[in-house]
């Protein structure tokens, strides 16, 4: 079966997502766009996966997930790889969840150390789940590449120019929200892709 590892975002915050993306949507159709049913924040792909390896995936998950703590984190302003000029897939980026502004209306320094650390510790739960699926083995082929924190919007076939719906969705930032788990989702293809949870469990304490 073939399967990655995710968060998934509150429905409040992708139904605001919705609200802006649908606007977009509606200016570039040729776009292949994902379904909000679809959105995930994907800590690790795993590709097709055995069968017999799932009890072995599914305990080391379990740990991985038991040794981090979620953090505040907010759906960004749009971005697109590898390039925008020549891009292949929009996203929005995840990024660390704002406070409340200091001084002059920026944020305080120790809101600045928070979210750097709140999206190293992201960094640091995706490559403890890679290194829990290499273990079971089901060693995701992206894994040692920098995780870029991020939910797909749409894909194109070709390389394209994308700074149109890059700049449409550059001023986006939704609510925060806090992870509370991490899921085990198997994507079955066909003519209406679908994707179904396998498995959950939750994150450690803070």
């Amino acid at each position: 079966m073939r399967l990655f590892v995710a968060l998934s975002p509150p429905q409040e915050a992708l139904d605001e997502l919705e609200r802006a993306v649908a606007q977009v949507r509606e200016s570039w159709p040729e776009l292949r766009w994902a379904g909000a049913d679809r959105w995930h924040v994907t800590l690790a792909f795993l590709g097709e996966v055995d069968d017999g390896k799932l009890d072995e995936l599914d305990r080391r998950l379990e740990r991985a997930a038991a040794r981090h703590a979620g953090h505040p984190l907010a759906i960004g302003p749009g971005h697109a790889f590898s390039s925008v000029k020549r891009a292949r897939v929009l996203v929005a980026r995840i990024e660390a969840a704002e406070g409340a502004g200091g001084a002059g209306g920026r944020p305080p320094a120790s809101h600045i150390e928070g979210g750097a650390q709140a999206l190293a510790d992201l960094s640091a739960l995706a490559a403890s789940v890679a290194a829990g699926a290499r273990r079971a083995g089901a060693p995701p082929p992206d894994e040692g590449r920098k995780y870029r924190p991020h939910l797909t919007l749409a894909r194109t076939r070709q390389p394209t120019d994308l700074s149109g719906p890059v700049a449409a969705l550059e001023g986006f930032k939704g609510q925060a929200w806090t992870p509370t788990e991490v899921h085990l989702i198997r994507s079955v293809l066909g003519s209406r892709p679908r994707y179904e949870t396998a498995g959950s469990w939750p994150l450690g304490a803070s």
